[in-house]
């Protein structure tokens, strides 16, 4: 079994409870201040490595305190961490405004993400060569990406990539690298120019970057649910599972983890949906990102009693 290799971001998520987000010039009272792992693509290595599967990580920490408890917790995960390496200066962070209900507001700071050299390590091209699948995300800087994808192109190696992160839009030469690209509503509107607030917009939107060279789209619909476009045209919906939200923070990394899993593991397309919504229905149910990533069995069981 060839491992998943995902190549992304590790942040430190700094929370705070608020009932609501302030107006300008105003101060509020918060609660439940914390510091927990986290950023997209580390959440999302360590969603695939509890889901059971062989999953490597590469990417960058910093030299400060935080580094070392961010490299045990997705060590913890059961992630492979021999590729995430130390760079000088501050890692990378995300300020996280929690309010009543579950949504959040995020800001950040890369940090050690955006210090890469020019070109990815001899270790990383092997790394790429040899896995069952390329994740990727944009908390780290593009030109990594785009190296990354040609690097799994000519190795013939399925890329995934999860739009959330930078907010310019994909160059065409990227586009026509991605088996899977997974944007949200927001990112998708970012990434066409196109308006995303129906089902009927977002099919159009999706259709826009399918028509770019990009094979599937994996739209995330938040309380919607979410909608596959698959390379022949046609569309799968899936709806969310009806559970008590939390803190919805890295459940959309949660679901493009599993997705990932689903489709190494050559689940049906609808499968993978399913299974993927449910991963993520179990992630909104605690707080945190990285620490709310769910373990295969929590999936079994809420599927089981979703048949």
């Amino acid at each position: 079994m060839k491992p998943l290799l995902v190549l992304g971001s590790l942040n430190a998520d700094l929370y705070v409870e608020i009932d609501r987000l302030p107006m300008p010039g105003e101060t509020l009272a918060g609660s439940g201040a914390a510091v927990r792992p986290g950023g997209k693509g580390a959440n999302q290595a360590a969603a695939a490595a509890r889901l059971g599967y062989p999953t490597r990580f590469a990417g960058h920490v910093g030299s400060d305190p935080f580094a070392p408890a961010l490299r045990q917790a997705l060590h913890a995960s059961g992630a492979d961490t021999a590729l995430l390496t130390t760079e000088p200066g501050p890692t990378g962070q995300a300020f996280i405004l929690l309010q009543r209900g579950g949504e959040n507001s995020i800001i950040l700071v890369g940090g050690a993400n955006h210090s890469w050299p020019i070109g990815v390590s001899p270790e990383i091209i092997e790394a790429i060569r040899g896995a069952g699948a390329l994740l990727l995300q944009r908390e780290i800087p593009e030109a990594i990406n785009l190296e990354a994808i040609r690097l799994a192109a000519a190795a013939r190696v399925p890329v995934v990539l999860d739009a959330g992160g930078a907010e310019g839009p994909l160059p065409p030469t990227l586009l026509a690298g991605i088996t899977v690209l997974s944007p949200n509503e927001t990112e998708l509107a970012r990434l066409t120019d196109l308006p995303t607030a129906t089902d009927t917009e977002v099919l159009i939107a999706a259709r826009h970057l399918q028509a770019q060279g990009v094979g599937s789209v994996l739209v995330k619909l938040g309380a919607r649910g979410c909608l596959l476009l698959q390379p022949d045209g046609s569309v799968l919906r899936h709806g969310v599972f009806a559970v008590p939200v939390v803190d919805t923070t890295g459940a959309g990394d949660c679901f493009t983890g599993a997705y990932t899993v689903a489709m190494l593991e050559a689940q049906t397309p609808a499968e993978r949906l399913r299974f993927a919504c449910a991963a993520a229905g179990i992630c909104v149910q605690a707080l945190g990102a990285m620490p709310s990533m769910p373990h295969r069995q929590a999936v079994v069981e809420l599927l089981a009693t979703h048949v």
